[in-house]
Formats: structure tokens, C-alpha cells, sequence
């Protein structure tokens, strides 16, 4: 069996650590207050909390600061040298089970492979469709979070280069 391996979280270095398997601890730490003389804090493995989003999420706390953090994104920080930045770049968990935090599992891709990835299973194809009720490929895709109709098509093939060519006209 593999052992844990454990990472500072940056911003919390000293604080706090992230495995790659997808647990957060607190350090060993002395702990200062104005009304209580310093204290020996013994670090714990925290309790993880899941949102309502689906995401396992934990709390933060430094200098009587605390902050709510998701555990994937923790670990991207971490493990993957990931820069949080709106939504550029975000986190991906690999299969889809947004509970699965092992390192394994995560990666850093742009928010466009992102979302099109959330309808795995009715295309091969990014921004490609099945619609039953139709009988054809729909084919969309998003600028400025709006959707596009780029049309209907019955082969899935012709629907994506439909689709491949919407997009190049967008990257030039």
C-alpha cells in the first residue's frame, strides 16, 4: 500500500497540510490570543464538509481569519502548482465524481473543456449532443456563457467538424 503523501498549502504554510489522497490536517502549532497566555495546539486531521454543490470543502483558520476552502482546489494549489484564477483555469476531476479528491484524479484544464465534458456520455465529441427526440446530433457552443445553436445534423462526425469550425472562426 502506498503511503500518504503530505503537502503545505500555500498561505497556510506552517498551519496546514493537504495529502494526495484528499485529506487536510492542521500542525502542530503555539497559539497566541490577547485574553489566554500561548498554548500548545495539536494538530488533526480535519473534518470535511460536503456543499451543496457536491465538492468536499474544510475550514481554514489563521490569525483569527477563517476561510472556507474546497478540497480540490487545495490540492491543485498544492500538488499541481495551480494558481487559483476566476475561470481560466479550474480544477477537473477526471471521472466526473466530484467527491473523488485522489490526486490521481484531478487535473488543471481550461473551463471550456470543462463544461463540455459534464455530457460525457452522448458524444465523443465536445459541444455534440445525441437528442432522441429528434434523432440528430445537436450541436452548440458557448461564448460569453451564452450558447450558441450551430444546428442539428444526423452524423455525429459531420456535427463535430461543425462544431471545430465554429471555434476556429472564434480563435482567429
Amino acid at each position: 500500500m502506498k503511503e500518504e503523501i503530505w503537502k503545505d498549502i500555500p498561505g497556510y504554510e506552517g498551519y496546514y497540510q493537504v495529502s494526495d489522497l484528499g485529506n487536510v490536517r492542521s500542525l502542530d502549532r503555539v497559539v497566541c490570543r490577547s485574553n489566554v497566555p500561548p498554548f500548545l495546539q495539536k494538530g488533526r486531521i480535519l473534518k470535511l464538509y460536503l456543499e451543496k454543490t457536491g465538492y468536499f470543502t474544510c475550514n481554514l483558520c489563521v490569525n483569527d481569519s477563517k476561510r472556507t476552502r474546497s478540497i480540490h482546489q487545495l490540492m491543485a494549489m498544492a500538488f499541481l502548482n495551480h494558481a487559483p484564477n476566476g475561470l481560466n483555469l479550474v480544477v477537473d476531476h477526471i471521472n466526473n465524481i466530484k467527491t473523488d479528491n485522489r490526486l490521481d484524479n484531478l487535473q488543471i484544464v481550461t473551463t471550456r473543456h470543462n463544461t463540455s465534458r459534464g455530457r460525457k456520455g452522448t458524444s465523443k465529441f465536445t459541444g455534440v449532443s445525441w437528442v432522441s427526440s429528434r434523432k440528430r446530433w445537436l450541436v452548440q457552443i458557448g461564448i460569453n456563457r451564452k450558447n450558441i445553436f450551430l444546428g442539428y445534423f444526423k452524423d455525429e462526425a459531420e456535427a463535430a467538424l461543425a462544431y471545430q469550425k465554429a471555434l476556429d472562426s472564434i480563435n482567429k
